[in-house]
């Protein structure tokens, strides 16, 4: 059995499957620093210096009672809160992995794509009176000696 589990975790397309999680581990904090430090600052200043992480819903306030300037003051206080802020960061986040990700497969496909390969022209014809396999360029069937049509 161990030799077995040796086989499977050696298996070429299990480490290269490790390897796919693993980088995509690290482009994962690198999308989501690009949303939250690259693209979010600039539409929340074209909104009027809006945060996204910032908004939040307040369900149950906590003590002391607010009402709180942040999401981070309230969850300090222990309020309940519906984080939709930072559910807007995620779906962007993720709306960017997935484009990326498109785009990726998108090119791997072109680059498998082969082209169509031409017709390959046959090599031999059928004897229409054994009905054995010849060269194409035969003139006599070498199995029954018949004389075969031109062609």
């Amino acid at each position: 059995m161990l030799k077995e589990f040796k086989d499977f975790a050696l298996r070429g397309n299990v480490i290269d499957m490790a390897v796919g999680i693993i980088i995509g581990a690290a482009f994962s904090t690198i999308v989501t620093s690009l949303v939250n430090d690259i693209l979010m600052p600039p539409i929340g200043l074209v909104l009027g210096g809006v945060d996204f992480a910032s908004f939040f819903a307040l369900l149950k306030a906590g003590s002391p009672p607010g009402p709180y300037a942040s999401l981070a003051d309230a969850q300090a206080a222990g309020a309940v809160t519906i984080n939709y802020g930072v559910f807007i960061n995620n779906v962007v986040s993720f709306l960017i992995v997935a484009f990326v990700m498109f785009l990726l497969i998108r090119g791997i496909n072109r680059l498998q794509k082969e082209e169509e390969a031409p017709p390959v022209e046959p090599t031999t014809k059928e004897c229409p009176y054994c009905l054995s396999s010849v060269p194409i360029k035969a003139s006599r069937c070498a199995h029954c000696t018949s004389e075969l049509p031109a062609g």
